[in-house]
């Protein structure tokens, strides 16, 4: 099977969420189980810093859209057996891939540019598989503009959804940057990216059942529920899973003492107490709660602050906060940490070494979300020894199970609503088996980092689900 994987960021090339990992995480499988899977990103200014002296340049291509012409510049980096290649223009010479006020315009052009890209690498893949709303159009490009070329009529395309409130709606003005005009890309009156990678996809997945489920609802399908259920028997689930050889405790490079689920006890203990001493943090007994995340409404932080100075005044916990994004949020971690510097640290960057020392040394990992398409965080936590507290949603909900004391089951805790007063249960939960019952909850840690969540299996899913395309009818 041959795939062009379109995504607006890879890591380790990039990143600010989840995508970047499944960006990575996903190719390298296919590839690993004999498919050929190139990946096609933005060469975004960091890129060029970090990587450019092991870029090659490929060449150049005219980008036309509407009555604009720009010139696109092509890259390819091989890492660990994949071929990455890259889009370069000085839309992308940014520090953060979206909220600009040109974004309609650069993703239109990266959209455009992907499909040039065929030509120029004389690579034309069965599957052309899309992300999220920033190549969302390629479907769209590809079945109205480049379909009478014969080298890309029998190209069959997959959307993958993400986040599906970020749709990349845009003022009906930039109508003008297409060249051929059509009711699809419309919603609400605004151009809506997603929207038409939904209406043009021969398939469409969530990275999630439970998600899957979730978007054809009026209140998480952010208008586009309709859209969808038109598309629904076109639609499918398939869980996120994690790179083992990238997230593995025994050989994390960034941890201060490797580890197995065979002797976490020690592992565990000698990394909390690296890292306390790090921050400068004393107490090796007390707990530690972190939250590592980008900083959005949807990721629960209203729940969290909400409750949180309540037990940093009791002392119940040290709490420890990496992540960037919403600027209510990063005034917000900024101000806790001032009130209370001797039980809260806050990094402001999406930092993966410091990460990694968090998921390795604390004990519990909190992701009380309104919505999660999949999550990674809680399945990195979980291969770590970190127990997850999440609300049941999307991909939290498929994979973390709420431990039963009848049972001895289950790897972490959960809350079912959105609601403050649950979280807390939850969360009073927790502390209280970590204070008073330690063989439960080493039991639950066991639980925890014996789950497989190894990406062979997710790769395997797409890999039926990609033949299932080659026999499909793409949409017009």
């Amino acid at each position: 099977m041959n795939v062009l994987f379109c995504s607006p960021e890879v890591y380790p090339f990039s990143k600010i969420g989840g995508v970047a990992d499944f960006s990575q995480a996903l190719p390298k499988a296919l590839n690993e189980l004999g498919n050929t899977v190139y990946v096609v990103t933005p060469y975004y200014e960091r890129v060029a810093h970090n990587f450019g002296k092991k870029a090659k340049y490929l060449g150049e291509k005219e980008i036309i859209f509407g009555t604009e012409k720009e010139i696109a510049k092509y890259y390819l980096i091989e890492y660990e057996n994949t071929k990455y290649y890259f889009v370069s223009h000085d839309f992308f010479n940014r520090r953060y891939f979206f909220n600009h006020s040109d974004d309609a315009k650069r993703f239109i052009f990266f959209n455009i540019a992907i499909l040039e890209m065929l030509d120029l690498i004389d690579f034309y893949p069965d599957i052309i598989h899309v992300n999220d709303w920033s190549t969302a159009l390629v479907p769209y490009f590809l079945t109205t503009e480049y379909i009478d070329r014969p080298k890309y009529s029998r190209i069959k395309t997959l959307l993958t959804i993400h986040n599906l409130e970020r749709q990349g709606a845009f003022d009906r003005s930039f109508e003008s940057l297409f060249t051929k005009k059509n009711f699809t890309y419309l919603h609400l009156n605004n151009i809506n990216f997603l929207k038409t990678g939904i209406m043009r996809s021969t398939r469409i997945n969530t990275v999630s059942k439970s998600y899957r489920s979730e978007i054809l609802t009026k209140f998480f399908g952010f208008t586009l529920d309709g859209a969808l259920k038109a598309r629904q028997l076109q639609l499918k689930g398939i869980q996120n899973s994690l790179d083992f050889d990238l997230y593995n405790p025994e050989t994390d490079k960034f941890v201060y003492h490797n580890y197995n689920k065979e002797n976490f006890l020690e592992g565990k203990k000698a990394n909390k107490e690296q890292l306390l001493k790090h921050l400068g943090l004393k107490d090796n007994n007390k707990m530690i709660v972190a939250f590592i995340s980008r900083f959005a409404k949807e990721k629960g932080i209203s729940l969290i602050t909400s409750v949180v100075e309540e037990y940093l005044k009791n002392d119940d916990f040290y709490f420890l906060v990496i992540g960037e994004g919403d600027q209510q949020f990063v005034d917000y971690f900024n101000e806790l940490q001032t009130n209370y510097p001797k039980n809260c640290h806050f990094v402001n960057e999406h930092n993966n070494e410091i990460s990694q020392k968090y998921y390795a040394g604390a004990d519990l990992l909190l992701m009380p979300s309104l919505y999660e398409a999949s999550g990674l965080n809680q399945m990195i936590a979980m291969r770590y020894g970190t127990l997850p507290l999440v609300r049941d949603t999307g991909g939290l909900k498929d994979t973390v199970i709420n431990y039963s004391k009848e049972t001895n089951n289950g790897c972490g805790f959960t809350f079912e609503n959105f609601d403050e007063d649950e979280f807390k249960e939850a969360l009073n939960h927790a502390i209280d088996i970590y204070y008073n019952d330690k063989k439960t909850w080493n039991t639950i840690i066991k639980n925890a980092m014996a789950i497989d969540n190894d990406n062979e299996t997710m790769a395997k899913e797409y890999i039926e689900l990609y033949k299932e395309i080659e026999n499909e009818h793409t949409y017009r």
